[in-house]
């Protein structure tokens, strides 16, 4: 394979002027996203409730016998944060909140938060709320709840290790006693029995085990249940979700131009339609004829108009040169106004041309070539310069000196006749009005001769409009090829085939409209162009805007 034959204008390059140019290029992209989403933050800071949110934080503290001893280990670990934390979330905080804010449990377990911090005793509980009142009853009744709660727990489980204790010392108290009645009451020998010292041993064990209960219950029941405290309750004012109003409204405003963009580029991905004369080329696979631009009206630039016309030169010379069959895929890539351009600017340099277009143009083109006529009025052709010839003298002329001959003989006398001066060729002279003058300095004057205007003719149809020195005829799309310049405005050749048809007779040159175009659209035209046998001259690119 012969690596000449790769196009590398499919594979132009992107720089970051072209990045820029996208997003700027589909502005009402861009525009209607970031409206969206500026919309969207509108709704939410309007239509939907402001949120309230306060926050009370609560000392967790470890139940210990002596409050001011200093727990062994790290504060993490005397109280366990975990578990507080799904204390503070249980069900019977949130029906408590529940009653206190009015709403119902599913909402006010959405709005409580419960926060923990690793190695910390502190917790902090954010509630979020419709009303500044709402909030803060909200976060300081869960707090409360969870110390009440965690309170109660503890007195519970004092309650029924103290009970336990109860329970074993009048068990042990119950046996000592068994013990006592069983002692002998004569217990004043010298060697009590095997049985006595048995029993008095077992005595004395009842009683160290009771003093031992009862410093244990007197631990247990002088026990600091004390759950924690309310550090920094919750009080008016909260900040809410309408605060940040401002900060929300730019970053909205930021985010639809981010997302904006990010649409245009993915549009301008998907949407394959020529952007430069480079793209157009390597579809049509013919050279470029010609830039048509815009001008500040709108209009198409005439200049541009004439530097295409000079590029045409080549097929309108001749004394029966081909027509020009103008041709592009959809109806909207300012070919009606590329064809009656060119069809003006060669009218306008002396020519006479016939401008074959279809039915439902006519009227269009007509009113373009009207436009045209208006900016370069008609110039009527004149005479030929011939100059009015001379009358013959009535007199006869002076006769003529005579020179003596040599030697001095008078009747060797020669006649030498006079010599009049050419009389010049008479120019126009553009300060006299455009008449004819002589330049000769002799008597002898040039009579002037005022520029005669032939009348020609108007058209009997009123199909011909006069622009500049030549003139346009319209006549029908299907008219027969006759003397002269022909240049054919085609139908949207992909829908009608009757452009195709005419380019089999003549010279066929593409309009494709810059950003209007799409490639797969022109790559079909000349596909079907060249199945017919008709290989495109060149292209024209409009869309062009010049200052």
């Amino acid at each position: 394979m012969d690596v000449t034959d790769v196009t590398p204008a499919r594979q132009r390059p992107v720089g970051l002027a072209e990045l820029a140019r996208i997003p700027l290029r589909r502005w009402r992209t861009v525009l209607a996203a970031t409206g969206l989403v500026l919309l969207l933050v509108a709704a939410y800071l309007l239509v939907f409730p402001a949120t309230y949110t306060a926050t009370t934080a609560v000392v967790v503290r470890p139940v210990v016998t002596d409050p001011f001893s200093v727990p062994s280990g790290g504060a993490d670990r005397a109280v366990n944060m975990t578990a507080e934390s799904g204390i503070a979330t249980s069900n019977d905080v949130i029906d408590k909140v529940a009653s206190i804010t009015g709403r119902d449990t599913t909402a006010v377990a959405d709005s409580l938060t419960v926060e923990t911090p690793v190695g910390g005793q502190v917790m902090r509980f954010s509630y979020a709320g419709h009303s500044e009142a709402e909030a803060v009853d909200g976060a300081n009744g869960a707090a409360e709840s969870y110390l009440e709660l965690r309170k109660g727990m503890y007195e519970n489980q004092r309650a029924a290790v103290l009970k336990s204790y109860d329970e074993t010392i009048a068990l042990v108290t119950s046996q000592r006693t068994t013990t006592q009645r069983s002692l002998p009451a004569n217990q004043g020998s010298s060697s009590p029995s095997p049985r006595t010292s048995a029993l008095l041993d077992q005595l004395r064990a009842l009683n160290d085990q009771l003093a031992t209960l009862a410093e244990q219950r007197s631990k247990i029941a002088s026990a600091d249940l004390s759950p924690g405290s309310v550090t920094s309750a919750a009080r008016a004012p909260v900040p809410s979700s309408r605060d940040a109003a401002p900060l929300i409204l730019v970053a909205g405003l930021l985010g639809g131009l981010l997302v904006g963009g990010l649409v245009a580029f993915v549009r301008e991905s998907m949407d394959r339609r020529v952007r430069t004369a480079g793209e157009a080329s390597a579809v049509v696979g013919a050279p470029l004829l010609g830039t048509v631009g815009r001008d500040r009206s709108g209009r198409l630039s005439d200049t541009d108009l004439r530097y295409l016309v000079l590029a045409l030169g080549r097929w309108v010379d001749g004394p029966t040169p081909p027509p020009l069959v103008l041709l592009s895929s959809a109806a909207d890539e300012q070919r009606e106004q590329v064809t009656a351009g060119v069809a003006a600017a060669l009218a306008q340099s002396g020519h006479e041309v016939r401008l074959g277009v279809a039915p439902e143009s006519k009227e269009r083109i007509r009113a373009l070539l009207t436009e045209a006529q208006r900016r370069h009025p008609a110039v009527e052709q004149t005479r030929p310069r011939v100059p009015r010839p001379r009358p013959m003298p009535s007199s006869v002329p002076a006769p003529a000196a005579a020179t003596p001959a040599v030697g001095g003989n008078p009747e060797d006398t020669m006649v030498i006749p006079p010599v009049r001066k050419p009389r010049p060729f008479p120019t126009d002279d553009p300060k006299n009005g455009g008449v004819y003058r002589s330049t000769t300095t002799s008597a002898d004057k040039t009579e002037i001769i005022p520029r005669v205007l032939p009348k020609e003719a108007p058209a009997a149809d009123g199909e011909q409009v006069r622009i500049g020195a030549g003139a346009v005829r319209l006549v029908p799309l299907e008219a027969p090829v006759a003397a002269g310049i022909t240049v054919i405005d085609a139908p949207p050749a992909l829908h009608d085939e009757r452009g195709v048809r005419a380019a089999r007779e003549g010279r066929a040159v593409l309009v494709a409209a810059r950003d209007k175009t799409r490639t797969g659209r022109l790559g079909q035209l000349v596909d079907r162009l060249r199945a017919v046998g008709v290989e495109p001259v060149g292209f024209v690119v409009t869309g062009e805007k010049r200052d």
